[in-house]
């Protein structure tokens, strides 16, 4: 397709070079696309491709949007669980109809599911948390009647874990009726899904043009209810400074993934609205215990010290200018049983007493960061903040492939590193930090950190079906990390987005899919 085929609309709003109000049914988003790889869901595992399926697409459940501790029902009407069969009946909502006009059956529910774990795409691994694999997923899925079906599942999870993780964007409802005419040889119809929407959300795909933008249409048949607008424009802006540009003359109305600079330089602009949204990405700095050229990143003592050699303070208020704020546990702000409280901070003459009492001398290591705000902002404050305490910090600039590529060789002294949770549940950080079998690549397991007792306490906890006592394990199993764990959890960011003051009832949540254009106006 070439942008001569693009909608009058969409050329009007890509060639916007005057200062005119954007059309008053039409929501324009500025941002950048250049990161998407498909609009498939079950493929979808890119920033923007994950925060446009929400619009395309519903799931059975999905997080509440103002309580996301409570999961609803969406194309679900009810369900019950079974604990002990690990099973789920679901019985779906009677009327419910996809954008296409298609009656949802247990048949798109048990397709959805199976294209998903067979595909076996980069999200996969989310539906694989459940025991669903390529080879056993056709005798877990049963329809029972034109509106029921059974779910099983074969991993020690608890019901409250698998809807949890039956929320999630890949476990999106596609319409199997409109996709399989346009299935290829065995891809499921993920060639086509990938420019095309098959969904039954507030919103249907008009157009995606790769890197330039992405035009939904309204569906008023939703389940959940027609949207306020007509239409959104989604446009690949790849220069903050242009999004910028765009938001303060009126020529978007809303402008993603600005700078701190730039937000600031917006700040009490008349026509704009800058919104600071609590997000669950999370930096931390984490030493890889197991390697051996340097003894001492597997060394409790200087574990302890560093806590204490990290201006946390200075980092979010002066560096980062408040787009992120201190939280040292692993479980973000805002998910059931995070800790909140944040027992270290800046002070190098506790961490040289504490080097000193375990006769440390000489302290250096090597740090990996990407070459690009906010890692090597951090890195920098780091390595002038460790020198006050006595320990060398090497800094090893690259770019984020570079730097995924080194930590997944192991090859890393220490790295700064990012974490957002796959789903809305406190196993998806903990199977992170706090699970090693030696087998798969999490981030202990990356770190070299042998922490067996520790595993077993993660899958305990995921396994729990009492819920204040699920929670009480996570907290216990934070607590342990936050004081002895070759982790140093530094900050938790807030999503800033900047709206056109005639902009209303935009909502994002916590985790990057939660993202709702359904109840906006102008």
């Amino acid at each position: 397709m070439t942008k001569k085929l693009l909608p009058l609309l969409v050329l009007a709003a890509l060639s916007a070079t005057s200062h005119a109000a954007t059309p008053p049914d039409t929501l324009v988003v500025a941002q950048g696309l250049d990161d998407i790889v498909s609009l498939d869901p079950a493929e979808a595992n890119e920033l923007s491709s994950i925060q446009t399926v929400p619009s395309l697409y519903q799931r059975l459940v999905q997080p509440d949007r103002d309580n996301p501790e409570k999961v609803n029902p969406v194309l679900a009407e009810s369900w019950k669980a079974y604990p002990a069969a690990k099973t789920l009946t679901v019985t779906l909502k009677h009327d419910a109809k996809f954008a296409s006009g298609n009656p949802l059956r247990p048949e798109d529910v048990i397709f959805s599911y199976k294209r998903a774990v067979t595909m076996n795409k980069s999200p996969a691994f989310i539906l694989n948390v459940l025991g669903w694999q390529p080879d056993n997923i056709d005798s877990l899925l049963k329809r029972v009647d034109e509106h029921t079906l059974e779910l099983h599942w074969t991993a020690d999870v608890s019901p409250a874990v698998a809807l949890n993780i039956l929320s999630t964007p890949i476990a999106s409802i596609v319409d199997e009726k409109l996709v399989t005419p346009n299935v290829k040889g065995d891809d499921f119809g993920n060639a086509w899904l990938k420019l095309h929407s098959a969904g039954s959300g507030a919103f249907k795909m008009r157009v995606y043009q790769p890197h330039q933008a992405i035009v939904l249409d309204a569906n008023p048949s939703s389940p959940g209810g027609a949207p306020k607008l007509k239409n959104i424009i989604i446009k690949n802006v790849p220069d903050p400074a242009s999004r910028r540009l765009l938001i303060q003359q009126g020529d978007a109305d809303v402008a993603r993934d600005l700078g701190a600079d730039q937000i600031a330089a917006l700040q009490g602009q008349k026509g704009v609205e800058v919104l600071s949204i609590p997000s669950a990405e999370q930096n931390y700095l984490v030493f890889n215990a197991g390697n051996s050229a340097n003894p001492l990143l597997n060394n409790p003592a200087f574990w302890e010290a560093a806590r204490w050699l990290v201006d946390y303070e200075g980092i979010t208020r002066d560096l980062l200018k408040g787009q992120y704020f201190i939280h040292q546990s692993f479980l973000p702000v805002g998910l059931p049983g995070a800790l909140e409280d944040n027992p270290f901070k800046f002070d190098p003459e506790k961490a040289k007493a504490i080097l000193a009492k375990a006769g440390i001398k000489d302290a250096h290591f090597t740090l990996d960061v990407e070459n690009k705000p906010p890692f090597i902002t951090l890195a920098q404050s780091m390595q002038a903040s460790f020198a006050q305490g006595g320990v060398k910090v090497d800094l090893l600039p690259a770019a984020g492939s570079q730097v995924y590529a080194r930590v997944r060789a192991k090859q890393h002294q220490a790295a700064i590193r990012l974490w957002i949770p796959d789903y809305f549940d406190a196993h998806s950080n903990a199977s992170a930090f706090v699970y090693n079998d030696g087998k798969a690549s999490t981030v202990a397991g990356l770190n070299g950190w042998k922490i067996p007792e520790l595993s077993q306490q993660t899958l305990a906890a995921v396994a729990e079906p009492d819920a204040a006592k699920r929670l009480d394990l996570y907290k216990k199993m934070q607590e342990t990390l936050q004081h002895n764990s070759p982790y140093v959890f530094v900050d938790q960011g807030k999503t800033q987005i900047v709206v056109r003051d005639n902009v209303k009832g935009y909502q994002q949540g916590l985790n990057a899919d939660m993202v709702w254009y359904d109840r906006v106006t102008k």
